[in-house]
């Protein structure tokens, strides 16, 4: 990967551009929500393992289109290709984000769904345009939470507020999200792509060492944790993918009607 030259992956739902030393990695399935398949979190995941051993890359930015970060699953895809627990691509876009060196940064508009919104707990730095919208609807879908939001969420939010947020799913909004900590700023949605690009370029520019070592400094203490909590739940979310609840919650999403999980205990 060239770090001075733009490349791109687009067609498949994935734009990823490399310049002045900035990985970009843009959801851009429009029609789809920017939901997000197979092929995606392959391209994804390969693109951040590249990345890694590019010491031209010195910044990740993760970013959306204006109207949409990412409608989390394609869920067709989804219940057509079940991920398993080590050989799925979206583990090995977990374990990319959990395992990169180098800063992530993400920039976000409009709905972050379900991943969408799990992934930024693995940024460094998230930036969200005011017409953000948060939500992690997993329990709504007869699953559990992924990606180590069991653990990351209640550590930043508090036990509360990431009870309110995992158990309800309730989507919420970008000034709760600031204040909760999953957010460093919200801005005019006009202003975010250029002030998270500001943020990367400003990165950039300093020592690679230094900013790698501070992180793994941040982060050295938790990274065995987050990784067993992530196979933990992606343990409990595989047997939950297949158990009746879960039937019933995708049957109610392609017929458009509301779930009944009463006959459930």
């Amino acid at each position: 990967m060239n770090a001075n030259h733009g490349s791109s992956a687009a067609g498949q739902g994935i734009d990823i551009g490399c310049e002045a030393g900035i990985l970009t990695i843009g959801f851009n399935r429009p029609d789809k929500k920017n939901a997000i398949t197979g092929a995606m979190y392959q391209a994804m995941a390969d693109a951040m393992k590249a990345a890694q051993a590019d010491a031209g890359v010195r910044v990740i930015l993760i970013t959306g289109l204006p109207q949409i970060f990412t409608a989390g699953n394609d869920l067709e895809d989804f219940m057509k290709n079940p991920p398993t627990l080590a050989e799925s691509p979206v583990f090995q876009f977990m374990m990319q984000m959990v395992h990169a060196t180098k800063p992530v940064i993400a920039a976000v508009s409009g709905a972050a769904v379900g991943i969408g919104t799990t992934l930024l707990l693995h940024c460094d730095l998230v930036y969200a345009a005011d017409n953000a919208k948060f939500s992690m609807p997993f329990t709504q879908l007869g699953l559990c939470p992924e990606f180590g939001s069991s653990l990351l969420l209640q550590q930043g939010a508090g036990l509360r507020r990431a009870a309110e947020k995992l158990l309800l799913g309730e989507a919420f909004l970008a000034a709760e999200a600031c204040e909760m900590g999953l957010v460093n700023r919200v801005l005019p949605g006009a202003e975010l792509a250029a002030f998270a690009r500001a943020q990367a370029v400003k990165l950039a520019a300093l020592p690679a060492s230094s900013l790698q070592a501070t992180k793994r400094l941040m982060k050295a203490d938790q990274r065995a944790a987050i990784e067993a909590r992530i196979t933990e739940e992606n343990a409990a979310f595989s047997a939950m993918l297949r158990a009746p609840e879960a039937k019933e919650a995708f049957a109610a999403f392609f017929e458009k009607r509301r779930p009944d999980f009463s006959k459930f205990s």
